[in-house]
């Protein structure tokens, strides 16, 4: 899959909001790069709101966003960075980190 939809509450109008963006996964969180980092819309829709919606091809998550701190995690960015070089060809933003919920079934 090339794209993530993610639907985030806007923190000004608490209204869905839902973009298209590449992605990656690693183990079982999907991660996302901002590149125009803080100044991203649906960046700070997260840091207002962490629940969040999103669906890749026809599976749908509820769940959690974060922005993934580099210096603190510095290996797990290196990751990212490195996977989305791979599917993309790119890799320079802000990382955010969308944690699914467990399925209520």
């Amino acid at each position: 899959m090339q794209y993530l939809y993610l639907t985030t509450r806007g923190r000004k109008t608490g209204l869905p909001r839902e973009i298209e963006i590449w992605f990656t996964t690693h183990g079982g969180k999907y991660y996302l790069i901002a590149e125009t980092r803080l100044r991203a819309n649906w960046v700070q829709n997260i840091l207002h709101e962490p629940r969040l919606a999103f669906r890749v091809g026809q599976e749908q998550f509820h769940g959690t966003g974060r922005v993934l701190d580099d210096a603190s995690e510095p290996e797990l960015a290196q990751v990212i960075r490195s996977l989305s070089e791979q599917k993309y060809g790119w890799s320079d933003g802000l990382i955010v980190e969308l944690r699914p919920l467990p399925s209520p079934d």
